[in-house]
């Protein structure tokens, strides 16, 4: 059924997602392809999963925004808001709505629904691996954060700030993401793309070390 909608839908997006290079419509498509194979596996409901994919940026504060935390509210509000304009059927807004709340990790609130889950999980895995490392370089690029500390890059004797250096990021959310995931599927995804990043960071490592 959601076939109907889909262009529309990215439609929608393409003109509504506007934040830092990392939150693009290739985010997008790579978190609907990624909660597809996910929502199958899981028999989650493709038409709470799919639209709560393509939508679920449709608000999304840069990473320094004080209203950072309430992008995925005010996602959900104006994504339920645009269904209903395109007369999406309405039993699956509420499920819709809780799946956009409920994928950020900035949000804090805990995926009650498999379908939240599902979206939860594809957005997370974005966030790793060859991507994940691409993509946290090209936010801290925007916000002119250091790669990392001169004088401890790989803070053994500081406390982490990833404020300040985009090394800390990794440490500080992107390594424990794995933990955090709902699915066995995107367990096992969220795995191998820790270990990339991991085998990234031991390279960086020995490429820098000739520096101290």
């Amino acid at each position: 059924m959601f076939n109907n909608y889909q262009a529309q839908c990215e439609q929608f997006i393409r003109i509504n997602m506007k934040t830092d290079l990392a939150h693009d419509l290739l985010h997008v498509k790579r978190v609907v392809c990624l909660a597809k194979k996910i929502a199958d596996i899981e028999h989650a409901e493709l038409n709470v999963v799919l639209p709560a994919a393509w939508l679920h940026d449709c608000v999304s504060y840069p990473k320094n925004d004080p209203s950072r935390a309430q992008s995925s509210l005010h996602a959900a509000d104006k994504a339920v808001l645009f269904l209903q304009s395109i007369n999406y059927p309405e039993k699956y807004l509420s499920a819709i709505h809780h799946a956009i709340v409920a994928h950020s990790v900035s949000g804090g609130l805990t995926a009650m629904t498999i379908e939240a889950q599902v979206v939860q999980d594809a957005d997370r895995l974005d966030a790793l691996g060859a991507i994940g490392v691409s993509r946290c370089i090209q936010v801290s690029s925007q916000l002119k954060r250091m790669l990392y500390s001169e004088d401890d890059p790989f803070a053994k004797n500081r406390a982490l700030d990833d404020q300040q250096f985009t090394l800390d990021h990794f440490y500080q959310k992107l390594l424990k993401l794995a933990d955090a995931m709902n699915t066995s599927y995107g367990k096992k995804l969220a795995s191998k793309r820790t270990e990339f990043m991991k085998a990234y960071i031991q390279q960086l490592a020995s490429e820098i070390e000739c520096e101290y």
